[in-house]
């Protein structure tokens, strides 16, 4: 399983793309009463939803394998005021949370599992967590997305502060890729640091996703696609799942 390294300490830069308030909004609109509800951010990443979540009035807990993003997150919790419980975990290993009303896996987090089994030990782990009525979110990458969007690399960034080149190539796995990033970030002398990681991503169509979420005991799911409420299409590349237990 990938894990963020040098990586972290640029990631917020090169995700501005992301409308974290449309996924805040996406939930809050989901669950009544949301402020003394308790909900864990699984695969936290640098904290940015955990902290938007904690402002609505959940009682927020987050969990990521990474420890570089995890310190990201430890530093943006305390400027911002919020006490936030964070954990070293893997989201295959979930354990010590109980009566949870809500669980999030969010920004693709699910596609860094390698194998259907892994898939559904995480998904049957945030089942058993889950109050009655409780209420699962997350994202995946779509399979047109994984075999043609990505495949049409390699991409480049460049900025005052931060450059990549990201190359991809396509896994042994169906729907999956490998991720070779190169990044260049400016120092405080002025010159750049050159640091490389590799990431793994593998995804599942939806017929099979649902069939994860039922395997692990859900029943009422909605899937919807690219930050909407529509159905997902041919051409979707971001796959939303909303699960009841």
């Amino acid at each position: 399983m990938s894990s963020y390294k040098e990586f972290a300490h640029v990631y917020d830069a090169l995700m501005t793309d992301i409308p974290y308030d449309n996924y805040v909004h996406k939930v809050v609109s989901c669950v009544e009463n949301v402020k003394g509800k308790s909900l864990l951010d699984i695969g936290c990443g640098t904290g940015v939803l955990s902290a938007k979540f904690a402002e609505q009035g959940f009682l927020v807990q987050a969990v990521d394998l990474s420890e570089e993003m995890l310190a990201m997150a430890s530093e943006r919790f305390q400027t911002e005021g919020f006490h936030i419980p964070l954990f070293h975990m893997s989201m295959t290993e979930l354990e010590g949370f109980q009566d949870l009303d809500v669980a999030i896996l969010s920004i693709d987090s699910l596609n860094y599992l390698e194998d259907e089994d892994q898939v559904l030990q995480t998904l049957h782990n945030i089942y058993q967590l889950l109050t009655e009525d409780g209420q699962l979110f997350f994202d995946v990458h779509s399979i047109f997305k994984m075999d043609e969007l990505f495949l049409d690399g390699p991409f480049t960034y460049e900025d005052e502060n931060v450059a990549y080149i990201w190359h991809t190539e396509e896994g042994e796995h169906p729907h999956s890729i490998y991720h070779d990033l190169t990044f260049f970030m400016k120092n405080s002398n002025g010159s750049y640091d050159r640091f490389e990681e590799s990431h793994f991503q593998r995804s599942f169509d939806v017929s099979t996703y649902l069939s994860f979420l039922q395997k692990a005991g859900f029943t009422r799911i909605e899937v919807t696609a690219d930050w909407t409420n529509e159905s997902p299409k041919k051409d979707s590349e971001r796959i939303f799942f909303h699960a009841i237990k």
